[in-house]
């Protein structure tokens, strides 16, 4: 059974071939080119990407031969659901960088690739690079999406080196940024899968944005590395979008991703001790899949929260991710202070985690924060290291911010040496935390048998208590396939935990 971005990639790309125009021109564009040529072969190619863009019209596909194209590009056209797509892609076996070295930035936020209010895009196979920003009030972008329009797809690229040198808290540089800045039209029917983005240092802002009036994305097959903020992101309430009804990132997949390396410090837009960087974020989206990432070496691994007080980050199902080795808390729902919003019918389901929390930020493996509603942590395998935290719900700010069970805990500890946060109360052993709580009854602490803990390896042993020891919340809550890609049901019942038996 192939996944859910798999479907929707492969139903975007038939209705791409199904459409394609009998006149659609294929032209050339190298660097030992020239813009008065026709640019309809190799040998007489055009100069620049722009001077293509200008050109091409639905159903054109622009092949870019390799080498440095030390300009910005703008796409000023769509295609069309019955002419086609405007293609944007690397000329076979090469790679083309649109490099921004010394180029000026106009003003405000802008990117060395921008798509503003168009549809029908493919861009595929591109190195983008070396933009950077010096002010506040300028953002440099690697890629930037806006406005609103539908079927825009960003495969394969290579974006690095996106970077401001601003400090303090208005300093940003974004990797890539989806915005929906009109309404009710938004940005919809998103694809981004394949990409490789790292080496940023984008200040205040994050690696991959969807922001404001965005509908229907997949975020899919990333690398997301090596980057000085958060690495996925889906925000609300930010005042993106003109309309606060439709101000909020919804209808998303964030599915087998690699998020690693991701830190806040030495960023100078965060004060020194801050191991504040989320490899993935939900902060005021909705409806959104997060399955079967891989997320390590990163401050916080997994996030769902709001930072607009009255919001929430909602209707999210987190599933069948791996995380660990974290700097702070591994899994985190509610807003971090009282004056900001939080996080209501989260499910967190069949995940494995490993030693995070591994700067002893008090944060634990699955952190419970201010304004959390009516969430499940369920089917979860809490493995935490020497300082033995695993539940931290350190507020009082509601009285059963989530229901915990069919849960395997474990530390180098003992149980009845382990450590535990309800309702803002510290509670010393397993047992006396399931007594306070009310939660977890079903629960065990006992090693659940992990392959590897050193090269991690987050596969249980068949003798593991993790088989067939879940409880079975049903496909639409637990998904169809493990993080392995194997049926997520097998045996007598669900297995606890990333991985199925």
């Amino acid at each position: 059974m192939k996944s859910r971005w798999y479907s929707i990639f492969a139903a975007a790309l038939m209705a791409a071939l199904l459409c394609i125009s009998a006149s659609a021109t294929t032209y050339y564009v190298s660097t030992s080119g020239s813009n008065s040529n026709n640019g309809l072969s190799t040998s007489t190619a055009w100069r620049n990407i722009q001077y293509a863009a200008n050109h091409v019209v639905a159903g054109d596909t622009v092949e870019v031969l390799g080498g440095t194209y030390n300009e910005t590009v703008n796409i000023p056209a769509s295609g069309s659901a019955t002419a086609g797509y405007i293609t944007f892609q690397n000329y076979s076996g090469q790679t083309p960088v649109i490099d921004g070295t010394g180029l000026s930035i106009p003003g405000g936020q802008y990117g060395l690739l921008n798509i503003a209010s168009q549809s029908y895009i493919i861009f595929e196979g591109f190195t983008l690079q070396n933009y950077k920003t010096t002010k506040r009030n300028i953002v440099s972008v690697g890629i930037y999406v806006t406005g609103a329009g539908s079927y825009i797809q960003i495969l394969n690229n290579h974006v690095q080196d996106i970077i401001t040198t601003a400090t303090g808290c208005n300093a940003n540089a974004l990797g890539v940024a989806f915005y929906g800045t009109q309404a009710p039209a938004s940005l919809n029917n998103i694809t981004f899968t394949g990409n490789e983005v790292s080496n940023l240092k984008t200040g205040c802002s994050e690696s991959v944005t969807f922001d404001g009036n965005v509908d229907t994305f997949t975020v899919a097959n990333n690398s997301i590395h090596d980057n000085n903020n958060i690495g996925i992101d889906a925000i609300g309430f930010e005042g993106v979008s003109p309309q606060t009804a439709y101000d909020q990132a919804r209808n998303g997949y964030i599915g087998e991703n690699s998020v690693y390396n991701i830190t806040s410090q030495g960023n100078p837009s965060y004060s020194s001790g801050c191991w504040c960087a989320d490899g993935i974020y939900v902060d005021g989206g909705t409806e959104i899949i997060i399955e079967r990432n891989l997320v390590h070496n990163v401050d916080l691994g997994i996030e769902m929260a709001s930072e607009h007080s009255g919001k929430t980050s909602s209707y999210i199902t987190t599933r069948s991710n791996l995380i660990y080795f974290g700097n702070s808390a591994g899994i985190s729902i509610g807003g971090y202070a009282s004056g900001v919003g939080g996080s209501d019918h989260i499910d967190i389901v069949n995940n494995s985690l490993l030693e995070n929390d591994g700067k002893n930020t008090g944060s634990g493996e699955f952190q419970i924060q201010y304004h959390a509603t009516n969430n499940i942590f369920e089917n979860n395998i809490v493995y935490a290291g020497k300082q033995a935290l695993l539940v931290n719900d350190y507020t009082k700010s509601t009285p059963s911010p989530a229901t915990l069970d069919y849960n395997i805990y474990y530390s180098p500890s003992a149980a009845n040496n382990s450590n535990w946060v309800w309702q803002a109360k510290a509670i010393t052993g397993f047992t006396a935390y399931q007594t306070a709580s009310a939660q977890d009854s079903h629960s065990q602490y006992v090693d659940p048998e992990y392959l590897s803990i050193t090269t991690p390896n987050l596969q249980v042993q068949p003798t593991s208590r993790a088989v067939n020891a879940g409880n079975n919340l049903g496909v639409t809550i637990e998904g169809a396939l493990d993080y392995a890609g194997n049926a997520r049901v097998q045996g007598s019942d669900i297995d606890i935990g990333a991985y199925e038996q």
